[in-house]
């Protein structure tokens, strides 16, 4: 299970301490699905991030009980100088992963040929993002953090990524941020509303679908 007790996160800015997250509660179980709607600007990604790991919170505790992805497609953990291949073989032994199976899979799905073998610091933004996504396919969790950015390259690419996601992994626990209602209905089973740095859960998804449309 992953546990979020009292997550706040402060940022400083020119203006003094900026509150993002406060107080943020939220449980999730191996197999659940939850959606967390916002606006943009809300602070969906910066939680996701939190609960990756990528960023620490401010105070507040999150407990990891089960594996958790990074971001799909994230690429800010890539080394610039490896090639795609290396970094592929570097996170592979991160999360003692098989490597040979990672790189076959990451090699078709990523459809990227001899650019893997090119330090990824010359990958555009594009190509990173289809790199962090194979990866983390490649890489099995129990649970899979999606933000918006998962709809990363052309629109067949894009149904690829759907459902190597969300058919082929479905027993899998999700955290789907969005600002999407139709994104978060057609692969959620429950729903929360970010706002005003605030996280308010409901029982029924349908009742957060109401709350957002109201609020944001």
């Amino acid at each position: 299970m992953i546990i979020l007790d009292q997550v706040t996160k402060v940022y400083s800015t020119r203006q003094g301490p900026h509150t993002v997250l406060e107080g943020i509660n939220l449980r999730v179980a191996k197999g659940e699905k939850i959606g967390i709607l916002g606006r943009n600007g809300a602070g969906k990604s910066t939680l996701i991030r939190l609960i990756s790991g990528a960023e620490l919170p401010t105070t507040g505790h999150i407990h990891r009980g089960i594996s958790i992805s990074w971001p799909l497609a994230f690429g800010g953990a890539f080394q610039g100088s490896l090639s795609g291949l290396d970094n592929v073989r570097f996170i592979c032994r991160v999360y003692d992963a098989p490597i040979h199976s990672a790189i076959d899979f990451v090699k078709d799905f990523s459809e990227l040929g001899n650019y893997l073998n090119e330090p990824v610091k010359k990958y555009s933004a594009g190509m990173r993002a289809r790199l962090a996504f194979a990866i983390s396919m490649a890489v099995e969790f129990d649970c899979f953090l999606v933000d918006e950015i998962v709809a990363v390259g052309d629109s067949r690419f894009h149904e690829k990524c759907r459902i190597e996601l969300f058919e082929k992994r479905k027993d899998r626990a999700m955290i789907l941020v969005s600002h999407d209602l139709g994104y978060v209905r057609a692969h959620c089973n429950h729903a929360a509303v970010l706002v005003e740095g605030k996280l308010h859960l409901f029982d029924q998804a349908e009742d957060a679908y109401q709350f957002y449309q109201s609020t944001c």
